[in-house]
């Protein structure tokens, strides 16, 4: 195995190289949770996935619950379905709270305000009630706990979240509402600790894959032991092999043939990157540049362009009002054809966001 074999498994496992997704909830099912605090660029990284979804649709899927948004790892923001979310908590939240527990304690947020923040929120979203952080923090105030700074108010937000409380609700205009998560999640079937880690595990390997237990590690926020328990319960579905002195995961199914050159223009978070603590399989360009790999998405623009599968330079989205203006920053000099296929990428990007495209290149 060598970098080739690993990005070409992991861009056809994603579902970049060809369309296996058939619709927004299966790519977030699928890969697990997609990261999404650039609202925004998630939603083109499940856009890209998929053959006619745009940013208007995907806003559509999340307004009716389809995906939902909550800190269920690391902790950050990510998409996930409302079948997935409650297990998916109970998996992994515990981890989030040991790493909150030190801003719990510097922002005065001891076990009984945190439980009585918790009954107050969710006896405000009640019927459906579905508001804002600032209302939120209104009615916190008005009940005897001071949202204070914007610190502490994350705090208890994240912290009812990652009870199971609450969840995403629909935007009213640009802004973001939360729910309960008992009134947009279905109820579904509990799992046991022991089949949650399996089902992590097959699903992140699965679309994740080549990959190590120290990627899955970082990616779900779980223990390396974690890891390798889950896969002790799963591995008959994937096989390992090493390369560069490191044990690589995957599905055991054949590697289809790249005949012809890919591109891609990936928003920052995407998975195709940020589902990895070691992204080298992606940085051969970057090599010779003195760049570390943790610090490969921080260095170029806050997305980055793809060409079979390797990092070839970033880009930036500059939205005006009738136009989206894709600027381009290369790392190396781009072919002719890599540059015509990164025209149609940008055009598939002006028809997700629906605005015409201007493309340039900046040096």
């Amino acid at each position: 195995m060598n970098n080739t074999e690993i990005t070409q498994r992991r861009l056809q496992n994603q579902g970049l190289s060809k369309i296996i997704f058939k619709n927004a909830q299966d790519v977030v099912s699928q890969l697990g949770a997609v990261q999404s605090q650039d609202f925004s660029g998630a939603k083109w990284a499940i856009s890209q996935r998929l053959k006619n979804e745009t940013d208007e649709s995907l806003d559509k899927e999340f307004t009716n619950a389809a995906i939902l948004r909550t800190h269920v790892m690391r902790p950050t923001w990510h998409f996930v379905t409302p079948q997935d979310i409650r297990w998916r908590l109970k998996l992994t939240a515990p981890r989030v709270h040991a790493f909150n527990a030190p801003y719990y304690r510097k922002s005065g947020l001891d076990k009984d305000t945190l439980k009585q923040s918790n009954s107050i929120i969710e006896k405000a979203l009640q019927g459906n009630k579905q508001l804002t952080r600032a209302k939120l923090a209104s009615i916190l105030n008005q009940k005897g706990i001071p949202p204070g700074d914007t610190l502490r108010l994350s705090c208890i937000m994240m912290h009812a979240e990652l009870e199971g409380i609450i969840c995403s609700g629909a935007r009213k205009g640009k802004q973001f509402t939360y729910a309960l998560i008992e009134e947009v999640a279905p109820p579904v079937k509990a799992k046991s600790r022991d089949e949650s880690l399996a089902e992590l595990v097959t699903r992140y390997f699965s679309t994740r894959g080549p990959a190590t237990f120290h990627d899955f590690a970082w990616w779900s926020g779980l223990t390396i032991a974690d890891a390798k328990q889950g896969m002790d319960m799963v591995k008959s579905k994937f096989v390992q092999e090493e390369f560069n002195h490191q044990t690589y995961w995957f599905l055991d199914s054949s590697l289809k043939k790249v005949s012809s050159l890919s591109v891609h223009l990936l928003p920052n978070y995407d998975e195709y990157f940020i589902g990895f603590k070691d992204r080298s399989a992606i940085g051969e360009n970057i090599s010779g540049l003195g760049i570390k790999d943790e610090e490969v998405t921080a260095t170029l623009s806050a997305h980055i362009v793809i060409s079979n599968g390797q990092v070839v330079g970033g880009w930036k989205r500059v939205l005006k009002k009738d136009k989206v203006e894709v600027e381009i920053y290369p790392i190396r000099k781009l072919s002719k054809a890599e540059k015509e296929l990164i025209a149609e990428v940008a055009e598939k990007y002006g028809k997700h966001s629906t605005l015409k495209v201007s493309l340039t290149y900046k040096s």
